[in-house]
C-alpha cells in the first residue's frame, strides 16, 4: 500500500475574517494508494445552505467511490459537485469556487473552477501555480503575458464556477511528479488575493511542520490589517517521502533491458563498443516508449482520444529516437486510426455524414492491419450513423424554432435529440444539454417578464379600486400583484404594495377617537338657576 510507504502531512485553517458566517470549506481524505484534498469558497448569498461544504462532500464521495489520478477521473470528481450545486439551487442558484487535488503519493493533479489555487513549492521555487478561471487570466493569456491577476479588477469576474448555467469548463493540470521535500498550498482568494507568493516562499524557511507555515501565514495576512478581512482558507501539504516501489519496478526492469542489450553486443562479436551510460538511457527510452504506448491505449478505451493522441505520439517519437521501426509503425498507426476517429466525430458534429463515414471507414481499414484495433468503437459509429443523422438534424430544427422565439418548441426538440444521444453516447450530446440550458434560461425570463407584467396589470387595477373609494377591491388585487412580486425577486415591488395595502386598510377600516364627558360652563349653571327662582317669585306673587 502506497500510503504506508509515503509521508504526506497536512495541516490547515479555515475562518470568517470579519463575518458572522464563514462560506469557505476545506475536507481532504487519504485512502491505501490515493488521497484528495478539496479548498471550496461559496459564492452565494443563500444563508441557509452552504455550498461549499455540499460541493467539498460531493467530490469527496466521488472519489472515494473510484479513486484515480486520470485526467477524466478527477473532472469526473468535480463534475459531481458542479451537477450537485446545480439540482439544490432552490432558492437562489448555488455557486462556489474550488480546488481539488489529488495524488497516488508519486504524482499530483489538480482542477480548478473558479479562482481557488494550488501553489507547488520546491526548495525554495514555486515551480507551478494553478490557472485562474477568471476574465483577468484570460486577458493575460491573449496577451501571451505571465502577470500575477492578484491586483487586476477582472480577478473576480469568473468565466468557469460550480454552479454556472452552463458552459461548465474547469481547469485540470497535467500529471506533476512529487520529490521529497516539497510542499504543496491550498488557498481560496481571502488569502492569496493579500499574500505575495514571495511571501509564502519566505515562510518555508521559518516552518518544519505544515501547523507551523500554515500559522505564519496566517500572521502575514493579518499583519495587512485591513478594515475588513474575507472568509479565507489556507492548507499546506508538506511531502516528506515519496512512494518508491513502482520506481524500483522500473529500474529493475531498465536493469534487466541493459543486460540483455550488453548481451546481445558480445554475442555479437563486440565489433562494436557501447559505453554502459549509452546503452542504459536506451533501455530508459524502451521503457518511456512502452508507458506512452500503455497510457495511449488506457484513454482510447475510456474514449478520450484527444489524450490517446498525445501518447501515441510521444511514443512514436521515442520510437524514432531509439530506431525502432516497429514499434515507431505500430504507434503511428494507432495514432493514425484514433485521429481518424476523431475526424469523424467532428464532421458527424457539423452535419457532414458523408465525410465522417470517410474517415470512419479509413479507420476501420486501417484496424484491419492492426489486429482490429479500434473495431468496435468504429463499428459502433457506423451503425448508428442514422440515429446521428437524425440527432443532428433535429439539432438543425431546434435551432430554428429557437432563432424564431418558439422556445418551448426548441426545448422539446432539444430534450429528444439528447435522449437519443446519449442512448449511443454520441460526442455531441454535451452540446446539446448547452443548448437545453440556454433554452429554459429563456423560457425562464419570459415567463418571469410575464409574470412581472401581470403583476404590474393588477397593480394598476387596484389603483383604480383605490381612487373610486374601493377598498375591498383594490386589497385583493395589491396582495396577488404582491405575491407574484415576491415570487420574481422583486423585493422593492413586494414592499411599495405593502405600503398600499396598508392605506387601503385604513380606509376601509377607518380609526374612530373617542368620546369625551361634556361639562356646563359655571355661568350657565348660575343662570339656570337665577331663572328658577324668577318663576317661583312671579307664581308667589
Amino acid at each position: 500500500m502506497r500510503k504506508e510507504n509515503s509521508d504526506f502531512q497536512t495541516s490547515f485553517l479555515s475562518e470568517a475574517g470579519s463575518f458572522l458566517q464563514n462560506r469557505d470549506y476545506f475536507a481532504y481524505t487519504t485512502l491505501d494508494d490515493f488521497s484528495c484534498w478539496v479548498a471550496v469558497k461559496g459564492l452565494d448569498s443563500d444563508q441557509e445552505v452552504d455550498s461549499a461544504k455540499i460541493a467539498v462532500q460531493a467530490v469527496l464521495e466521488s472519489f472515494i467511490a473510484k479513486p484515480a489520478l486520470s485526467k477524466r477521473s478527477i473532472k469526473s470528481y468535480i463534475n459531481q459537485a458542479h451537477k450537485v450545486l446545480q439540482k439544490q439551487s432552490l432558492r437562489v442558484r448555488l455557486k462556489a469556487s474550488i480546488v481539488v487535488v489529488v495524488s497516488d503519493y508519486r504524482r499530483v493533479r489538480c482542477a480548478v473552477a473558479g479562482n481557488a489555487r494550488l501553489y507547488h513549492f520546491r526548495n525554495g521555487v514555486s515551480i507551478f501555480k494553478s490557472h485562474d478561471q477568471s476574465l483577468a487570466q484570460e486577458i493575460f493569456d491573449r496577451q501571451q503575458r505571465v502577470v500575477d491577476t492578484r491586483q487586476h479588477e477582472e480577478r473576480d469576474n469568473l468565466l468557469t464556477y460550480l454552479g454556472q448555467p452552463s458552459n461548465f469548463s474547469p481547469y485540470i493540470s497535467p500529471k506533476m511528479k512529487l520529490h521529497e521535500g516539497d510542499v504543496l498550498l491550498l488557498s481560496t482568494a481571502g488569502f492569496w488575493k493579500h499574500v505575495e507568493d514571495v511571501e509564502m516562499i519566505d515562510a518555508l524557511e521559518l516552518a518544519k511542520e505544515p501547523t507551523q507555515y500554515v500559522d505564519v501565514l496566517e500572521e502575514v495576512l493579518l499583519s495587512r490589517q485591513r478594515k475588513v478581512v474575507d472568509n479565507y482558507t489556507i492548507a499546506a501539504v508538506f511531502i516528506n517521502k515519496v512512494y518508491q516501489e513502482s520506481n524500483k519496478k522500473k529500474m529493475k526492469y531498465i536493469k534487466w533491458l541493459v543486460a540483455s542489450l550488453i548481451t546481445l553486443l558480445l554475442v555479437g562479436g563486440g565489433a562494436a563498443f557501447y559505453q554502459a551510460k549509452q546503452v542504459k538511457k536506451i533501455a530508459e527510452l524502451t521503457v518511456d516508449m512502452k508507458e506512452y504506448e500503455k497510457n495511449g491505449n488506457l484513454y482510447f478505451q475510456d474514449g478520450n482520444y484527444s489524450e490517446a493522441v498525445m501518447e501515441y505520439s510521444q511514443g512514436r517519437n521515442v520510437a524514432k529516437k531509439l530506431k525502432d521501426p516497429i514499434h515507431r509503425n505500430l504507434l503511428a498507426t494507432k495514432l493514425r486510426i484514433t485521429q481518424l476517429i476523431i475526424q469523424g466525430d467532428e464532421a458527424a458534429e457539423a452535419g457532414d455524414f458523408s465525410k465522417a463515414m470517410e474517415h470512419y471507414e479509413k479507420a476501420n481499414k486501417e484496424g484491419k492491419l492492426l489486429q482490429n484495433f479500434g473495431k468496435e468503437d468504429i463499428e459502433t459509429r457506423i451503425a448508428n450513423m442514422d440515429s446521428i443523422v437524425d440527432i443532428v438534424e433535429s439539432i438543425k430544427e431546434g435551432d430554428a424554432l429557437f432563432n424564431e422565439e418558439d422556445y418551448n418548441g426548441a426545448l422539446d426538440i432539444y430534450q429528444k435529440a439528447r435522449t437519443k444521444a446519449r442512448a449511443i453516447a454520441f460526442t455531441g450530446e454535451p452540446q446539446i444539454k448547452t443548448k437545453i440550458d440556454e433554452t429554459e434560461s429563456k423560457i425562464a425570463e419570459l415567463t418571469k417578464a410575464q409574470q412581472e407584467l401581470r403583476a404590474e396589470g393588477l397593480e394598476k387595477n387596484g389603483d383604480r379600486h383605490y381612487a373610486t373609494q374601493e377598498y375591498t377591491k383594490a386589497i385583493e388585487s395589491y396582495t396577488v400583484a404582491q405575491e407574484i412580486y415576491q415570487e420574481t425577486g422583486l423585493i422593492a415591488k413586494v414592499l411599495g404594495l405593502e405600503r398600499k395595502i396598508m392605506n387601503a386598510n385604513d380606509k376601509l377600516l377607518p380609526v374612530i377617537p373617542p368620546v369625551a364627558d361634556v361639562e356646563t360652563p359655571n355661568n350657565e349653571t348660575d343662570n339656570s338657576e337665577q331663572s328658577l327662582e324668577s318663576e317661583k317669585f312671579k307664581e308667589g306673587k
